[in-house]
């Protein structure tokens, strides 16, 4: 089955013309099941472009998935038009108003790990948004600073600033080959990993309620399971397009900002060659089981959720 999204989004027409599977409302409104609910609390500058990775990763199952667009009540985005945001988001404030219920619920990174969290402008709210999830979302997903965010609010786990950027393709080691987040994982696998901040093993290790099924030798863990809150946290990026780290690095240098090559992207570590994915299945594996334990979970009765 394929995800169901407004024909005007600019994702449905890249992910009809790439072979994902999209739905029209005309056409969901004749599927006699339920879909499955995601939300996505897009809080990344560039908006359309991060709606577009995650509805790619979500919408290859074979399930049916209604996408909803959200952002932060009081938070202007500068880089998206405002006539897209009014468009196809929707505010916090309005979506918990109205009681609504979601299966899935992805919260994305934000570029602003140089701040202490106490210090985002919209802190608050997404302190909010986090105890909000726990009655009225099923299975919640932070990625990268968004899951940084989480597992501080969750469980006070700080993050620490590093001496230099992580940035490049790491290998991860697959920690928990059990867990039915990774069913069909290698014994390792390669991430995409960009940020200056870092989650510690051992403040994961402190909290037994945690695991981390994913970790780098180099930069660290991955992926950490709470299975009490239902919730996944992923500190780097599997949702990354193939010239995702090109264009970050591409805009350092073009700025003039000290900024090293991504390691282990380029062939033989040269920006004049094209850069490989090898990331790219791993992401969909992820992503896919992800959705695959929220269908097996989850009520059919949304009202059920949180109860």
């Amino acid at each position: 089955m394929p995800i169901k999204i407004p024909e005007a989004l600019p994702a449905y027409t890249v992910l009809t013309r790439e072979g994902v599977m999209v739905m029209s409302e005309d056409q969901a409104a004749r599927q006699d099941i339920r879909p499955l609910k995601i939300g996505l609390l897009n809080l990344m500058p560039k908006k359309i472009q991060t709606e577009t990775q995650f509805a790619r990763l979500i919408g290859a199952t074979p399930l049916q998935i209604e996408l909803t667009l959200i952002r932060m009540s009081d938070h202007e985005s500068r880089n998206t038009a405002a006539e897209h945001m009014e468009e196809f988001y929707r505010p916090f404030e309005e979506v918990a108003a109205s009681g609504e219920k979601f299966d899935g619920f992805l919260v994305t990174g934000a570029p602003v790990e140089h701040l202490d969290f106490d210090e985002v402008t919209y802190w608050d709210e997404l302190r909010r948004v986090f105890d909000w999830t726990q009655t009225h979302a099923h299975s919640t997903f932070g990625v990268c600073w968004g899951g940084m965010a989480l597992i501080a609010h969750q469980h006070g786990i700080a993050k620490h600033l590093l001496d230099r950027k992580a940035f490049g393709c790491f290998r991860h080691r697959n920690l928990k080959p059990d867990s039915p987040f990774l069913r069909g994982f290698s014994d390792d696998c390669t991430v995409p990993v960009s940020r200056w901040t870092e989650i510690r093993q051992e403040d994961i290790d402190a909290r037994p309620e945690l695991q981390t099924l994913l970790a780098s030798d180099e930069v660290g863990p991955c992926l950490v399971e709470d299975p009490e809150r239902r919730t996944l946290y992923i500190f780097n990026h599997f949702e990354y397009d193939s010239h995702t780290l090109k264009e970050e690095y591409d805009r350092d240098v073009a700025a003039g900002n000290p900024i090293a090559v991504p390691a282990n992207y380029y062939p033989g570590d040269d920006p004049t060659k094209p850069p490989s994915n090898r990331w790219r299945s791993h992401a969909h594996l992820l992503y896919g089981n992800w959705i695959n334990q929220i269908y097996q979970t989850t009520p059919y009765d949304l009202n059920d959720i949180g109860r």
